[in-house]
């Protein structure tokens, strides 16, 4: 397979499949002409990387989660671990963003969105 249909197959831009070569994750085949081969192999790492990280896991921990599911005498725990750590991440950044979306819709309640140049939202933004 070309990195055309790879991209298409794994969801993922051509781009990204090239990034994902230069840090490692996989090593495609290269022919004479230098063009890269992929095979099933490169496209299964690609849709699991692809995966991981569509549920927030960052590159670290997708080639730590890579080299698990690689690993058949791996402990679960050792996912676990890494699972509930990131869980942990997506919790803060709900809290984060329900915080901001609070914050704004009292400001934005606040302002009286008319004729007038007083506006709490620009004020409060100007207080640093």
């Amino acid at each position: 397979m070309n990195i055309g249909d790879v991209a298409e197959r794994s969801g993922l831009p051509a781009k990204t499949i090239r990034y994902y070569e230069d840090i490692g994750f996989i090593k495609p085949k290269r022919g004479a002409n230098g063009y890269r081969h992929f095979e099933e192999r490169e496209l299964h790492k690609l849709a699991f990387i692809g995966r991981a990280r569509s549920l927030g896991f960052t590159i670290d921990d997708c080639r730590t989660l890579l080299a698990l599911y690689e690993d058949k005498d791996r402990a679960s725990a050792d996912v676990k671990r890494i699972a509930k750590q990131n869980l942990k991440e997506i919790d803060a950044k709900i809290a984060g963003l329900q915080a901001m979306r609070a914050t704004l819709s009292h400001l934005v309640d606040a302002c009286a969105g008319d004729h007038r140049p007083d506006c709490p939202i620009l004020a409060d933004l100007g207080r640093g």
